[in-house]
């Protein structure tokens, strides 16, 4: 096949996996139909809370498949244990409720816990629940995630699919084949993807006389062996780079299969049982490719267990632990699905997501996105939002979105602009302002003495708030829309030993630096953000108010007003509806 072709057929089984979800959202659906359970994992309980209240709504909205069972299951107390002790403790949350009943449930499990520090809009209501530009009613992640694997229950016997919140998978594959999960063990879906992205993904090692991408557009196979995050030169020593042939969807000459979603049957599932008994309370991250795909297939040895180079907290307990998972899986089977026409997408950063819903031509035809979906511009000007995406908001007259620019959740008053690369997420803006170039703002509700108030939190596209110093005085290093945190102090006339850092005093970042104004409403909170923002990039001065209190991204998640972030949600799907009704 030629890429056009290549193309036209993900377009096409993508629609079809569209209209088929469509179909099902709001109906009850028939046994074997669609998951019998849907399991959504959440960091701690106010997450899982957060999650529940958003998965209840949507089902109340007949936004999802009726007589479905989701769940939401939070990580223990205590301390990060990843993706991988997630799983191992939601198998054992399915096994607690379900009994031996669990045995015969087809399972989706979909990894959305954490803080998505990367991502901030998604941090407070979670990246599961990312609004995208598609569907009546809009689709978020949830739903996406939802469609892409709709045809997989019907195929597949008793157990769980794996899966994270914060990628999309687009496959096609011929009229006659179907993606089939009914071996034992696990079985991966594998993309063909550059040699470039095999360094920051998994990528499977496969026997020789099936590493070349043939004009089939799916094959199953075994494997040979997994590789977490490989060297270029690690991929060529073990065998895994592949050369293309026709029908593959890469144009690159060399490539490797790498990760996504995996399938475990419910034998396997019960090993990983038995192997959380074995390990006990867990006290460090596991993940759940790199520290179990790694044990599999008959060539995996135990030297991975020593590389702790992509880990980003080493505990001590780290290799002992992995070498016991080695030995408890070793000799399970990996089998291998390539879906040799298939795409996989990343939207886990502010970067990633604002290139996918604004520039990505490719993704945009494939899924059908659109540049506003379930919005109101009420000068109906084509150019408002020219190379920009709006979703789910009122925008006044007179309003432009700059190229590369998302809007989401947020009212706008008349005459306001929002430059070129920026996010404003869940914000009311004032007539007449300009939101910079390249910047990120987002209004959170928070509890403070017992009263309602409002923060906006703002920082450059790519500022780095995982970034931290080990104390106060080196706050020099941390930058914020390009500036150190001293300078953006100093426009604010701030003085330095005045700046607070919330949580843990040992590690001081963007994330916990107290800079952003407790106001009593979300259009001052905006408002004061702006003119502080404004500040530091035009090189002038915005004095705070004295008594004004000042909180961090992470206290404003810790104390956010979640019935209040989704009643002002619903206020606002309330005026859209209206709106597109009147007119």
């Amino acid at each position: 096949m030629s890429q056009e072709e290549c193309s036209t057929k993900l377009r096409l089984a993508t629609r079809e996996k569209l209209t088929k979800f469509s179909c099902l959202r709001g109906r009850e659906v028939q046994p074997g139909e669609f998951w019998d359970v849907v399991v959504v994992t959440a960091v701690d309980e106010s997450q899982r809370e957060a999650y529940e209240l958003q998965i209840s709504e949507k089902v109340s909205r007949k936004e999802l498949p009726l007589g479905v069972h989701y769940k939401v299951f939070s990580d223990p107390p205590g301390s990060k244990i990843g993706n991988g002790g997630s799983t191992l403790y939601s198998l054992q949350q399915l096994s607690d409720l379900y009994g031996k009943a669990v045995g015969t449930l087809r399972v989706i499990l979909i990894h959305a816990g954490g803080w998505s520090q990367r991502l901030p809009s998604a941090s407070a209501l979670g990246k599961i629940f990312t609004a995208l530009p598609l569907g009546d009613p809009l689709y978020q992640m949830l739903e996406l995630k939802l469609t892409m694997y709709v045809d997989f229950p019907l195929h597949m016997k008793p157990g769980v699919l794996v899966t994270c919140a914060d990628d999309i998978e687009l496959y096609s594959i011929s009229e006659d084949e179907s993606v089939r999960f009914d071996k034992p063990g696990f079985t991966a879906l594998a993309h063909p993807s550059p040699l470039s992205i095999g360094t920051t993904h998994g990528v499977f090692v496969l026997h020789s006389h099936e590493t070349s991408c043939k004009n089939t557009e799916m094959e199953n196979v075994s494997c040979r062996r997994f590789l977490h995050k490989p060297s270029v030169q690690k991929m060529r020593d073990s065998g895994a780079v592949c050369e293309r042939r026709s029908g593959c969807s890469l144009s690159d000459t060399e490539f490797v299969y790498t990760d996504s979603t995996y399938y475990v049957d419910f034998d396997t599932a019960k090993s990983l049982l038995n192997l959380l008994k074995e390990l006990g309370p867990l006290e460090c991250e596991i993940d759940a490719y790199g520290d179990f795909l790694q044990a599999l297939g008959p060539e995996a040895t135990i030297d991975y267990t020593n590389n702790t180079a992509n880990v980003s907290k080493e505990e001590s307990s780290l290799v002992e632990i992995r070498q016991k998972i080695f030995h408890h899986l070793k000799g399970t089977p990996l089998n291998v699905i390539l879906l040799n026409n298939s795409k996989f997408y990343h939207i886990g950063t502010t970067s990633e997501y604002l290139f996918h819903l604004t520039e990505d031509v490719a993704l945009r035809r494939e899924l059908g996105l659109l540049t506003s979906a379930f919005s109101v511009h009420l000068n109906q000007n084509s150019e408002s939002c020219s190379g920009g995406c709006v979703m789910y908001s009122l925008l006044d007259n007179g309003c432009s979105v700059g190229a590369g620019s998302v809007v989401e959740y947020s009212r706008l008053g008349a005459e306001v602009s929002v430059g070129k690369g920026s996010i404003v997420s869940s914000c009311r803006v004032s007539p007449g302002l300009s939101v910079p170039a390249g910047v990120f703002m987002y209004s959170l509700c928070v509890n403070y003495k017992n009263q309602s108030k409002f923060v906006t939190v703002f920082f450059g596209i790519n500022d780095d708030l995982k970034h931290s110093v080990g104390a106060p005085a080196y706050m020099e290093e941390l930058k914020l829309c390009g500036f150190s945190l001293m300078k953006c102090l100093s426009r604010w006339g701030l003085k330095s030993e005045a700046l607070r850092f919330s949580g843990d005093p040992s590690s001081c970042s963007l994330w916990n630096a107290c800079l952003f104004p407790v106001c009593s409403d979300q259009q001052r909170s905006f408002l004061m953000s702006v003119e502080m923002l404004q500040a530091v990039l035009s090189s002038s001065k915005f004095n705070l108010p004295g008594d004004t209190k000042l909180m961090s991204m992470q206290e404003s998640l810790l104390c956010k007003n979640l019935q209040e972030m989704l009643e002002l949600r619903k206020g606002l799907n309330d005026d859209i509806t209206q709106r597109k009704s009147n007119d």
